[in-house]
């Protein structure tokens, strides 16, 4: 599939993390794979993501290379993670990313509401 945005190859790579992507995108919580079947295959906004896409030294959930935008699914992990996750988001921003954080526990009670809240977000607001 060629990509609709000259963004998607100008970012940081580390190809050791290739691997670890693709076990992660096999694995498929639940949350994740709630989320992708709702923006896989533009039928978001007839936009591009990519599921646990290598930034850098890191794999963000998804990525929308169009709106160079990052969606995270916070989970209780996360919890632990406050100095990793703010180094992170600290390191995307450098790239000019957003980063739009989700709670894991919304997508799964409640799915529809989480995607009317992407589709106001500001982001997105200038799509079809």
């Amino acid at each position: 599939m060629k990509r609709a945005s000259k963004e998607y190859h100008n970012l940081p790579y580390n190809a050791e993390l290739k691997q670890r992507a693709s076990e992660l995108r096999k694995a498929g919580n639940l949350s994740e794979v709630l989320l992708w079947m709702r923006i896989t295959k533009g039928q978001f906004k007839g936009l591009d993501f990519d599921r646990q896409k290598i930034i850098g030294n890191y794999i963000v959930d998804f990525y929308c290379p169009q709106k160079r935008v990052v969606i995270e699914i916070d989970g209780e992990s996360h919890n632990e993670k406050f100095e990793y996750d703010t180094k992170r988001d600290e390191y995307l921003r450098s790239l000019g990313l957003e980063i739009i954080r989700l709670l894991d526990k919304d997508i799964k009670k409640n799915l529809e509401n989480v995607i009317e809240y992407l589709k106001s977000h500001e982001v997105f607001a200038d799509e079809h």
